[in-house]
């Protein structure tokens, strides 16, 4: 099966929380790296999620440690909508 890895910037304007985390992480930008794989549809190209993470700390915190940490796709949607409503 094909996969590929695409990677986005996502903002959030207030301290948010997903529940792989311990604590809340602070409000920034965040690199997200999403792996998704082929689906054989006829006719047309389609890839579907399959896993997600999230790199913290968030971009331009300094940082002695830095993780790649796994979250669930449907987590991130629902905090980042969250997110927007409250902003």
């Amino acid at each position: 099966m094909t996969t590929r890895t695409t990677q986005m910037i996502v903002r959030f304007s207030a301290p948010f929380m997903l529940p792989v985390f311990d604590a809340p992480q602070p409000a920034g930008d965040y690199r997200v790296e999403q792996d998704e794989e082929l689906l054989e549809i006829p006719s047309r190209l389609a890839w579907r999620r399959v896993s997600a993470f999230i790199h913290l700390p968030a971009i331009g915190i300094d940082s002695h440690t830095h993780q790649m940490v796994p979250i669930d796709p449907a987590d991130l949607d629902a905090a980042l909508e969250k997110d927007h409503q409250q902003s």
